[in-house]
């Protein structure tokens, strides 16, 4: 594979690019703050706009790096920061994750790379967070040249799976991750291989 950072993507509705300082307020006001959005995230919700502000001048100094990616979602209609998605190489966050695919063959060597994503409550179950996936899968398989991705969700959020089967996702696994204040969630974990998002990929001209 080879890392190529997080450059700007487009969908039907949707523009991802990088997030800056100066979406702090937008950030905050739309889901940083809200209990509800971040209810399964491993992150609390933020306390005031100044969190949020230190988080992405932290999140700024970042993006120098090849293999750092974390675009916002904004809405192409409105010119609304709706959401954030990322991916992140999970084998420093959680050891028995990197066990579990051991065990289960997968390749290691380039990492564990997991998407990460939330997005406001007024724009929930209008498929922003499915496309946003699906453009953020496309651009790991085909930019990237990443050979497979993993992702979880919260037993309790179901909705969370939908959008991860939606962009082609395979159940594989269940598993115990941790908030970053270590208390345990119960999680279903799937999977994405080159060969299965190539036959989604199919699928989706049929």
């Amino acid at each position: 594979m080879r890392h190529v950072g997080t450059q700007t993507l487009e969908t039907p509705r949707l523009v991802l690019r990088r997030l800056l300082p100066e979406d702090a307020p937008a950030m905050y006001r739309n889901w940083a703050s809200n209990p509800a959005v971040t209810r399964y995230l491993r992150w609390e919700p933020h306390k005031d706009v100044l969190e949020t502000c230190a988080l992405l001048t932290a999140w700024s100094v970042l993006y120098q790096n090849p293999d750092y990616y974390q675009w916002a979602m904004v809405e192409k209609d409105t010119g609304e920061l709706i959401g954030s998605i990322s991916l992140a190489d999970g084998r420093a966050g959680e050891p028995e994750s990197v066990r579990a695919w051991a065990e289960r063959g997968a390749d290691l060597a380039e990492g564990i790379w997991e998407p990460g994503y939330c997005i406001g409550q007024p724009w929930w179950n209008h498929g922003y967070t499915t496309e946003a996936l699906q453009a953020v899968v496309d651009y790991w398989f085909v930019k990237a040249e990443g050979s497979w991705l993993a992702c979880c969700h919260a037993l309790e959020n179901p909705a969370s799976g939908a959008v991860m089967q939606k962009a082609g996702f395979v159940y594989d696994h269940d598993a115990v991750y941790h908030k970053f204040d270590g208390t345990p969630v119960d999680c279903h974990v799937y999977r994405l291989t080159r060969a299965e998002w190539a036959a989604h990929k199919r699928k989706e001209l049929f």
